[in-house]
């Protein structure tokens, strides 16, 4: 599928078969507290050709009713997001956000974010807290490593893709990364570092 395509382009209705194939949004195992899982992963969500009215009803249809009504917890990887490719943006996440029922936020009890970087912890204490209602800012657990989501998570009930353990190994030799202060571009481009200032600078989105 061309990375131009728009979502005008596309009906509703293969919108909502794209979201499916790719295992956006995916309820699945449990947490510690033995709380449902709904698993997301930012980088296979395709901000640039689907809607945020097709979203939020793929969310209504499909991911709400498996919650049961009950507390429920969000697992959020973030590894690799792109501002170009796989972030809807921030007027997108607010609206997908209010038209979640009451009920929903309600039994949202802790939200687990993998690999959030300096930009999103920035982003989050700032404005965040006052844009999403419901005291979501509160139930914030960062996670930086994927070992340290073990402490949360049953960890035989969730899938992790592969490339965010690979992430994790960049983390490993390259701890810098963690805070915004090391490009992690040369890893996913292929291309060798570049001693500038502008390769000193994470390039992650703001979530």
């Amino acid at each position: 599928m061309s990375v131009n395509t728009s979502a005008s382009d596309l009906e509703h209705q293969q919108q909502r078969q794209l979201i499916e194939k790719l295992n956006v949004f995916k309820v699945q195992g449990r947490d510690k507290r033995g709380r449902k899982i709904l698993r997301i992963v930012g980088k296979f969500f395709p901000a640039r050709i689907v809607s945020v009215d097709v979203v939020n009803k793929y969310l209504e249809e499909k991911i709400f009713p498996k919650l049961e009504k009950r507390p429920f917890s969000v697992l959020y990887v973030h590894t690799d997001v792109q501002r170009s490719e796989n972030f809807p943006g921030i007027t997108a996440l607010r609206s997908i956000y209010d038209t979640i029922p009451v009920n929903v936020k309600e039994n949202l009890e802790a939200v687990y974010f993998v690999h959030p970087g300096l930009q999103s912890r920035l982003f989050l204490a700032t404005f965040g807290r006052f844009m999403f209602s419901g005291g979501l800012y509160g139930k914030l657990r960062y996670v930086n490593r994927v070992g340290f989501l073990w402490d949360h998570v049953r960890r035989n009930e969730i899938e992790i893709p592969d490339f965010v353990y690979d992430h994790d190994e960049d983390l490993e030799y390259r701890p810098m990364m963690d805070y915004g202060l090391e490009s992690d571009l040369p890893r996913v481009y292929g291309a060798p570092a570049v001693d500038s200032p502008v390769a000193m600078y994470s390039m992650r989105c703001i979530s």
